[in-house]
């Protein structure tokens, strides 16, 4: 693997059980096996998924007395963030606004404009309509 802080961020949130682990953690820093619980794998394979979620900066492991509990960390994903804002010109579609423009557009229309029979084309698109 690389030492590249953003390929190995984006790696360890490359697979579902990691970005599943991510998750559980936001709710609450959890002992190793708490984490282990919901997931239908061992502990030695969970212990690599949280080794990588590590060594990205994801979380930290530390021991409590024979316990060993992992703890988000938030910062981890900033610089991916950052990254990803970099794309910040494909902002979703305020879909909302757009029903309101095409409803006062189409109540302007039907004001200007007769009617036109269902799947009639406009006179401008319309080659029989030619003078």
């Amino acid at each position: 693997m690389t030492d590249d802080p953003l390929s190995l961020t984006f790696a360890a949130l490359a697979d579902p059980t990691r970005r599943a682990i991510l998750s559980l953690l936001l709710e609450d820093d959890m002992a190793v096996t708490d984490v282990a619980e919901p997931f239908a794998m061992s502990l030695a394979a969970i212990s690599k998924h949280l080794q990588i979620l590590a060594e990205a900066g994801l979380i930290s492991q530390e021991k409590r007395g024979r316990v060993k509990w992992c703890k988000l960390e938030p910062d981890g994903l900033r610089a991916a963030s950052v990254w990803m804002q970099g794309f910040g010109q494909f902002e979703p579609v305020d879909l909302d606004g757009f029903e309101r423009f095409l409803a006062a557009e189409l109540a302007g229309e039907a004001c200007d404009t007769p009617a036109r029979p269902e799947g009639a084309l406009p006179p401008d698109r319309d080659p029989a309509a030619a003078p």
